[in-house]
Parts: C-alpha cells; structure tokens; sequence
C-alpha cells in the first residue's frame, strides 16, 4: 500500500477500458436493461472521447437479459441454458450499446473472445488487430464473453478477467471495474462495521487477496475475488485498475470527480508485449519445479536449463504455456518449454551437453529460453 497521492487521474489516461457487471447493467427484477443508466454511462464515455481517451467497454448481462424472455427467471441454469440465452440476451445487449452510444454520434462495434482468442498467440494477436482497428476507425468497441460456444473448461468465468485481459491485449493506460462496492476494504463493509477502506494498493499481495473472500451468490460469478485476479493481470501488463461505484447515474464523472475508489498501481518493469502476454496467460498445461539455484538464475534474467528442474507436472506440447514453481510449490512465474513433456522428463536434471544423446535429435540446449519466460513478481 501507498499514499494515494500515488494514484493516477482518469482524466489523464490515453486509453481505458471499462468493465460493466450485470448487476448494473440489467435490472434483475424484470430482466431489462436499466436504459437511463446506460445512456448516462455513455454520456460518460462521449465525454471521454472528446477529451481525447480512447475507451473500450466490456459488458455482461447477455444471460441475464434473456432470462425473463425464455421465463427462466428462478432456477439455477444449465450451460447449455446459459449457451442458449446468451445467443438471445446479446442481440438485445447490442442493441441497447448501439442505441445508446448513437445519441452522442458514437458508433459501437461488438466482439465476442474465448479464453482461446487471448491464449493462443495468432489469435490474441487477430483480436488485438480488430480492435486496434475499431479504435482507430473511431468505433466503441462493446467486448463480451462468448457464452455461446465456450464450455465451462474454457471459459474465462467472469468478465473481471476478461477486462483485465483486453487491457493487456492493447496495451490500455487502465482497466476501470464498475461494481457495487466502492473499492476494496480491509473486510467485508456489509457484515464488519470496522472494515478499512484501502485507496491505494501498491502491489497485489497473498494477504491484499485474502481480502476478497469468496464470490457472492447469484447471477454474477464474480465477486471481490475475481476483482483482484484482474488487477494481478492487469498490473503485470502494465495497466492500472480502479475499482469504484457504479449503481448511480454517470459513475465514470462520479470518478473522475474524485468519489471514492480503490486504485491498484501497474508495475513499472513489463516487459515485452510477449512477455506480458505470457505472464497474462489463464490457462497453463503443466507445471515446472525448480530447484533454489536455477530460481536465483531466472530472477537474474537466465534461461531455464534442464539441470535444474527437479519435476514435471501435466502433459503438455511444445510451446504450450507452463507454470515454474519453486520447491515449496510457489508459482514464480511462466514459460513456453522448447520440448514436450515426455522430452522435458527425459532431460530433468542432465546438462544441456547430454540432450541430444537422451533425445536422439539436436533442439534447443534450454528448456525454456529467457524470451519466453515471463517471472511473476513478489
């Protein structure tokens, strides 16, 4: 933690991207968009845009708007319900961006990501095309999961993650979350009288993550939790994140007006925008165990030689992305291996000079090669 003196100014950022729940999106007694509070959200947004911010939103509330629709209003759903009323919810979701955005002469494009368009790197890279395009064409890029076809294995889960990876995917200034909750506390506020607010959060630490607790129940899937994994991802990349209030008319001013919020400070060594792309990665194959002399070696910015990993965790493909854990089992960071498991097994523990008899072919003499590691920073 740190004075927010520390903290930046939305005002003064060249790009930001704006994460809207469905709590606030949708009115969940009648399953309809809360109209005049999106448009003032993009009265907000046009302002922003004069001012010279480029924005791109992303929204939930697909699922939610459908359920009155299809009278699935009081029990819990299947996927393959959720499936069905995402392809329903997100004709009416774009339509009310588009309606909205159009009254300040604004023009909304929609995309629709899986885990797998920011995952895989010709895909993160299309994605990250598209929207740089939209931007430049002057469009409000308006993002949202893709329910429809992601399985619950590959799914992001919820858009906290999601906004955080687009943030990183083009390079924004910040990662703005709209929420209930006007930033993190100590404690839960609505059960803990003597709960803090924190204003400033400097890096995201064990102990800041413990304060998220667990998710809430209900429609959303995310939670002070999933807020928290974003600002991981998101500082990493470089990007700030701000948690604020968003129930109330024109919540973007409110903020910029200096109402209360919660900051989460990027980090100021980021990297390549590959490197950042690795670190940002969801979705690892395996895992790596290091020994204490080859973790010293990675931190001071060598390659991973066999020699010093000790186990392999997972099955995994030739520059699929992995985890590297120390020996107490601590994730220190991740890497795209030059070798496939079964090859990375063969070679645990011999000197780089010993590969090619173990593997009857000459690769490369690292397992993982320092451009293709990414550690995480504690």
């Amino acid at each position: 933690m740190t004075s927010p003196a520390a903290a930046p100014h939305l005002a003064q950022l060249r790009r930001i991207v704006i994460k809207i729940g469905s709590a606030l999106l949708v009115d969940s007694a009648q399953a309809t968009l809360r109209t005049d509070w999106l448009r003032s959200v993009c009265e907000d947004i046009a302002n922003l845009r004069k001012a010279g911010t480029e924005v791109v939103v992303v929204s939930s509330g697909a699922i939610s708007l459908a359920r009155h629709q299809l009278s699935l209003m009081n029990r819990r759903l299947r996927l393959d319900e959720k499936q069905a009323l995402a392809t329903v919810g997100q004709i009416g979701l774009a339509q009310g961006w588009s309606t909205a955005l159009a009254e300040h002469g604004l023009v909304a494009g929609q995309l629709l990501l899986t885990p797998d368009d920011t995952e895989s790197r010709e895909r993160h890279l299309n994605a990250r095309a598209t929207l740089q395009t939209l931007i430049d064409l002057g469009c409000i890029p308006v993002i949202n999961e893709n329910d429809a076809i992601a399985t619950s294995e590959i799914r992001f889960g919820d858009n906290d993650r999601l906004g955080a990876r687009v943030a990183q995917m083009i390079e924004a200034d910040c990662l703005v979350l709209l929420s209930d909750i006007d930033g993190l506390y100590t404690a839960d506020p609505r059960t803990n009288p003597d709960a803090r607010h924190i204003p400033v959060i400097e890096q995201v630490t064990d102990e800041i993550m413990a304060m998220g607790g667990e998710p809430p129940p209900g429609y959303s899937s995310g939670g002070m939790r999933t807020k928290l994994m974003a600002a991981r991802i998101a500082n990493r990349a470089g990007a700030a994140m701000v948690i604020a209030a968003g129930q109330t008319q024109n919540p973007l001013q409110r903020l910029l007006d200096g109402g209360l919020c919660t900051w989460f400070l990027p980090q100021t060594d980021t990297g390549s925008a590959r490197k950042r792309w690795i670190g940002s990665s969801l979705h690892p194959k395996g895992a790596l165990t290091v020994d204490n002399g080859a973790r010293q070696a990675l931190i001071v910015g060598a390659s991973l030689l066999p020699a010093g990993v000790t186990a392999i965790d997972g099955y995994f493909e030739r520059g699929d992305l992995v985890l590297i854990k120390d020996e107490n089992g601590n994730t220190i960071g991740r890497g795209l291996p030059s070798y496939n498991a079964d090859e990375c097994r063969k070679l645990i523990g011999h000197r780089s000079a010993e590969m090619e008899q173990l593997l009857g072919y000459r690769g490369r003499d690292v397992l993982i090669h320092r451009d293709d590691l990414a550690l995480d920073q504690h």
